[in-house]
């Protein structure tokens, strides 16, 4: 799967929206061990990334090639700014209508539209995949993620009150959101 849009953020300044390529392992994966630093609503922290460079350039070579799946990184001014990914819950036919969303954006970038792009650009995606369904996870104290996500038109499922164990405010609700494409 295959994207690629330069937008105009609210500052004036130029990103670009792109598969993440082989190329680009190194970017990543320093942009994920930063938005993995500056919040703690993100899934896991910086020391528990499981990928090296290496890892993440196959990683995002395989996004690149797949037809259903995809990662899409922002760029501005050089700098990964943010990604975003869409995946397949699974290949089994009653699944396989559904995908998973995930996105983090980097602090020094937050309040910019790149976050609004990245959702717009992976909703487009899952779309042209054939998803009938894009589902997601917010940690329920995120209140601007959520915000974003229903003002898109996702709607909360049900509701995790353990959802995550925070190494700084221990355990944290997660809400589970979907929408139907």
């Amino acid at each position: 799967m295959k994207y690629n849009k330069t937008i105009v953020l609210k500052n004036g300044m130029e990103c670009c929206l792109r598969n993440g390529t082989e190329s680009d392992g190194q970017l990543v994966l320093d942009n994920f061990n930063l938005t993995h630093e500056e919040t703690d609503y993100l899934l896991s922290y910086p020391d528990e990334s499981s990928f090296d460079a290496i890892q993440e350039s196959q990683f995002l070579k395989e996004k690149s090639e797949s037809e259903n799946e995809i990662e899409i990184i922002a760029v501005v001014n050089g700098t990964v700014a943010g990604t975003a990914g869409i995946e397949a819950v699974g290949n089994k036919y009653k699944v396989r209508h559904r995908a998973e969303f995930g996105i983090s954006v980097a602090k020094e970038f937050w309040g910019l539209g790149i976050g609004q792009a990245l959702m717009d650009a992976c909703m487009e995606c899952a779309r042209q995949a054939g998803y009938a369904q894009l589902e997601l996870s917010v940690v329920a104290e995120n209140e601007r993620a959520i915000s974003m996500y229903e003002k898109a038109g996702f709607t909360e499922y049900g509701r995790n009150p353990k959802g995550f164990r925070s190494r700084i405010t221990g355990y944290q609700e997660v809400i589970y959101m979907r929408l139907e494409l």
